[in-house]
């Protein structure tokens, strides 16, 4: 036995109660059966490699809480992993994705996924069971199925677009820089409040002149995706003309984030905001074009920072229908962190006009990210803003 099967089996005997000898078992037969550590690793490391090979997969979780306070307990769990091990496939991964309460089971290599074959393994896998558990039992056996990447056509549960049974490892993640986090809200909350204390004299000039130069509302209100891919209302000054059609900007957009070239030379480019916009767009008002170059449309996010829907330094927040057109590797810019005022790509990457270059850099702030990266950002971002270069 080598090194890494003896250390996996370790973690078996003592995170997941089974007997030495059942332990002893798994291994003698090859199974490759996971601790929870382990199998969430390797269930990343399976998000990743869908990212490039876009070979879908699924994730089968088995809760089995309702055997905690039965007699047999340890018995019967060990009944349900012997049959994963033994009616799966060896490269289908298996292990505890909760440690003692809940396995799970990642089927890999799959040539597409849709509802019949979430059924279809469902079944085998109950019929499995089965032969081992009573029925009785087996009813406290609560399967589910859970399909990456998701649906863009859906949206998980409280209003999001990710299923975060298949991300694990994000909960981890949080606990191990909480502190930061803490301290990141702090300043996001503090610098908010300032902000819109000392520009309040401001924000009632910008008020006077949009209602002087057009009808209309002052306020630009739009749904778009923050953390984890929940959607928010996100606040500007208006700067077009209302009930302005929004067909030609969708249309860019799905050229520009599908790597069509023309889109930089000709009608449109990347904002300074990190949000696509067409140059020379006529629903703009003359007003609004100032208040665009001079990106104080941008102020009443300051808002959207005091509420805890952005935050100060963060990936610029898409509006809803530019994440239907996304790869699956571009939504991971809004899984983990919230959207900013400002950010690397703003202060970075602005001769970095394709889209996939500036997903690049927002993830790249994702894996970086310390309160002393965003400083650095709120301290580069005025010179950017006063330069006013990419600002349409």
């Amino acid at each position: 036995m080598n090194f890494v099967k003896e250390q996996n089996v370790a973690g078996i005997r003592r995170n997941l109660k089974f007997s030495p000898r059942f332990a002893n078992y798994l291994a003698s037969r090859d199974y490759d059966f996971y601790g929870e550590p382990y199998f969430n690793t390797m269930l990343e490391l399976e998000r990743k490699r869908t990212e490039r090979s876009k070979k879908p997969f699924l994730l089968m979780l088995l809760d089995v809480k309702a055997f905690e306070k039965t007699k047999n307990r340890a018995g019967l769990i060990e009944k349900i992993a012997y049959t994963l091990c033994s009616s799966t496939r060896k490269i289908d991964i298996k292990g505890w994705y909760r440690r003692g309460m809940v396995f799970g089971v990642v089927f890999t290599e799959l040539n597409g996924v849709d509802e019949a074959l979430k059924m279809k393994i469902t079944e085998k896998v109950g019929h499995s069971l089965s032969a081992v558990l009573r029925p009785d039992e087996l009813q406290k056996v609560k399967i589910t199925v859970h399909a990456f990447p998701e649906d863009k056509g859906q949206k998980g549960g409280k209003g999001n677009i990710f299923d975060f049974y298949l991300y694990p490892d994000l909960s981890r993640k949080s606990r191990s820089r909480r502190m930061s986090l803490v301290l990141k809200r702090i300043i996001d909350v503090f610098g908010s409040v300032m902000a819109l204390v000392v520009l309040s004299p401001l924000f009632l000039l910008i008020a006077f002149w949009i209602k002087k130069s057009s009808d209309g509302p002052v306020f630009f209100r739009q749904e778009r995706v923050g953390l984890a891919g929940k959607e928010f209302t996100f606040l500007k000054f208006r700067s077009m003309y209302t009930n302005s059609d929004p067909k030609r900007h969708i249309d860019y957009i799905s050229k520009y984030i599908g790597g069509d070239k023309e889109c930089n030379r000709g009608e449109g480019a990347v904002g300074r905001d990190g949000v696509f916009k067409i140059k020379d767009d006529p629903r703009i008002t003359p007003f609004g074009r100032f208040l665009r170059k001079t990106s104080l449309d941008e102020l009443p996010q300051f808002i959207n920072v005091l509420k805890g829907d952005m935050s100060l330094v963060g990936p610029r927040p898409p509006i809803a229908y530019e994440c239907e057109k996304y790869d699956i590797w571009h939504r991971r810019r809004v899984l983990e962190v919230k959207p900013g005022l400002t950010g690397l790509w703003q202060v970075k990457g602005r001769s970095a006009t394709a889209f996939d270059d500036m997903v690049r850099l927002d993830l790249k702030y994702v894996k970086e990210w310390s309160i002393w990266l965003d400083l650095k950002i709120m301290f580069q971002t005025p010179g950017t803003v006063v330069a006013c270069k990419g600002a349409y």
